[in-house]
């Protein structure tokens, strides 16, 4: 997601982040609320004691979302898939998934969690309501009915919009999942899943114009140019996703097809773990200008040292220390075979974070494989489709 985001905390182990799109709908969430729902729902408060609500409801509004999101990340972790972040903007909120589901029935799971999360928010939230209504006296509680109202309204929806088919909302994911399990092929069912998405956002934007036309022409009421506005950047947003998914799909496809091998560095240059710092940067990191070596001791592979390794240390101390002190010993996350796929490989790199792999067969170091080497392919393969292939 383009734009700046900033992290506001961690749950279950997970990132989360606020997208700079998320400060504006907060505002209006909260303009909205104040000057509109809760002076209707509540009668005769002040006009701060309103605004504080609306924020406070809009918070709450922004969880539930985050909860929702959170289905889908739990039910990924089970499945050991790593989540990078959650993020909450413009429309609702994205969980960041390093790697595809395993097969279709985990892609199903994890797809329908969020809306179940909405739809048991929705449950306790009007189940709350409901007992609050055998105190009708109790003025005090009417904030909580028409917050628990608010809730119960939102998250139903919520879950209700999440579930049209259309890839890249849940009901899409559900939609793919079963693609997928019919056709036995992950990529052509994400294609087929977004093309139902493209029609979905040309829908949704040809609605809302035509409400703000009805409005602004005056055959329908003014209220609804605000709604038309939204449906119309929604329809936008969904038309753009679901775009971006199918070329994604179609990078992706290619990276499957495409055995390591292929794409690997075989002239690879390999330090010694005795190697001084000094010596590894002054005779293979400047004159190659590499971000980082494999580190090989009698033939087999020991470690890899990043430019980030050499950082650690002050300069003064690069003649004391050697190569065997700062790297990265050897291990299965680091290596892959010469016969995964390309596609499998990136996919690794984003799950450990690294910039390279090394390619190893039966011992013997063959080759690098890293994302440069990767994303150069994508270049020559879809010249358009590099800012979908790094999500």
């Amino acid at each position: 997601m383009q734009g700046p985001d900033w992290k506001i905390g961690r749950m279950f182990g997970i990132p989360i982040h606020v997208h700079a799109s998320w400060l504006f709908v907060f505002l209006f969430m909260t303009w909205s609320l104040a000057t509109g729902y809760l002076p209707d729902m509540l009668p005769g408060l002040s006009e701060p004691r309103y605004w504080a609500m609306g924020g406070v409801s809009a918070l709450l509004l922004f969880a539930s979302v985050l909860l929702h999101e959170l289905g889908h990340s739990l039910v990924a972790l089970r499945y050991r898939i790593p989540i990078g972040q959650i993020t909450l903007f413009i429309f609702g909120g994205v969980a960041q998934m390093r790697k595809e589901p395993p097969h279709p029935r985990a892609e199903f799971l994890i797809a329908i969690a969020g809306p179940v999360v909405s739809f048991i928010l929705a449950g306790l939230s009007l189940l709350l309501v409901a007992i609050l209504e055998l105190f009708p006296a109790e003025s005090s509680l009417h904030g909580l009915m028409a917050l628990g109202t608010l809730l119960g309204m939102v998250n139903t929806q919520l879950g209700l919009f999440n579930l049209l088919p259309g890839f890249p909302l849940d009901g899409g994911r559900a939609l793919r999942a079963g693609l997928w399990a019919w056709s036995k092929d992950y990529y052509r069912a994400t294609s087929q899943a977004a093309l139902v998405g493209l029609l979905f956002g040309v829908t949704f934007a040809l609605f809302g114009a035509l409400l703000l036309f009805g409005a602004l022409s005056g055959t329908a009421s003014s209220a609804l140019a605000s709604s038309g506005g939204w449906i119309v950047l929604l329809g936008a947003f969904l038309f753009t996703a679901a775009r971006g998914s199918r070329k994604q799909a179609a990078i992706r496809a290619s990276l499957a097809s495409v055995p390591v091998r292929e794409l690997m560095v075989r002239n690879v240059v390999a330090l010694s773990p005795e190697l001084s710092l000094e010596e590894a940067v002054n005779q293979y990191f400047l004159p190659y200008g590499y971000g980082g070596f494999p580190v090989v001791h009698d033939g087999r592979l020991v470690g890899v040292v990043a430019v980030r390794d050499i950082q650690t240390v002050k300069n003064s101390l690069w003649a004391f220390r050697r190569v065997a002190d700062i790297m990265q010993p050897s291990s299965e996350e680091m290596v892959v075979s010469p016969e995964l796929s390309a596609m499998q490989a990136l996919e690794q790199m984003m799950a450990v974070g690294a910039e390279r792999l090394v390619v190893v067969q039966d011992g013997e170091l063959l080759g690098l494989v890293t994302r440069a080497s990767i994303g150069h392919f994508i270049e020559q393969r879809h010249p358009s489709g590099m800012s979908s292939s790094s999500s």
